[in-house]
């Protein structure tokens, strides 16, 4: 049967704006970062050393986080972060890479509980954030509700600036590596 013009012009619309949304949505492991990104990336350079974050208050969560499909690695959060706001140029969180016998900084996430009064899905540098999810069990109970955004702005991710798990960062064999399962979506009852 043939396609109407009406029906293979919405179609060729929708699939322009998947296109779209898919361009504007990933960025390439060999682009540069956008200038508002350079800036933030700028201002951790010193948290390459992890005795400095831990020093300015992020503490580790000792585990290195990896799933099927990828790595987060070892995350390190800074408990006075945790608000319904996010701060682009505070993370909530530094991702570090375990590499031989050094922490190396990956990426930052931000991090938002539910449990903060937050209203509405958070966005950051044209970046809606993952979730509202459980917390990443064994490290983060599963009753902590929350919203996430990583940026992988010191390693690049072939699957994107802003997608959760890099394929490229690695998790050393041991007890402190956790394989986990992505967590469950749940639903923002505040939400607007």
């Amino acid at each position: 049967m043939p396609m109407s013009p009406v029906l293979r012009r919405l179609w060729t619309n929708c699939l322009a704006a998947a296109i779209a949304f898919m361009s504007a949505h990933v960025v390439n492991a060999s682009d540069k970062l956008p200038p508002e990104l350079e800036k933030l990336k700028a201002s951790l350079e010193k948290y390459q050393d992890p005795v400095v974050a831990v020093r300015d208050g992020y503490f580790s969560t000792l585990g290195c986080v990896t799933f099927a499909t990828g790595t987060m690695g070892v995350h390190f959060l800074n408990p006075a972060l945790i608000g319904p706001v996010p701060d682009p140029m505070k993370p909530t969180l530094l991702v570090y890479e375990p590499v031989g016998e050094k922490l190396q900084l990956v990426a930052v996430e931000w991090l938002i509980p539910l449990a903060t009064g937050i209203k509405s899905k958070p966005e950051l540098f044209g970046q809606p954030f993952d979730g509202p999810m459980e917390g990443h069990e064994p490290l983060l109970p599963a009753q902590l509700h929350h919203y996430d955004l990583h940026a992988w702005i010191f390693k690049p991710n072939p699957l994107g600036l802003f997608h959760p798990v890099n394929p490229d960062v690695k998790c050393p064999e041991g007890p402190y590596t956790f394989l986990e399962e992505a967590p469950k979506s749940v639903p923002h009852h505040g939400a607007q």
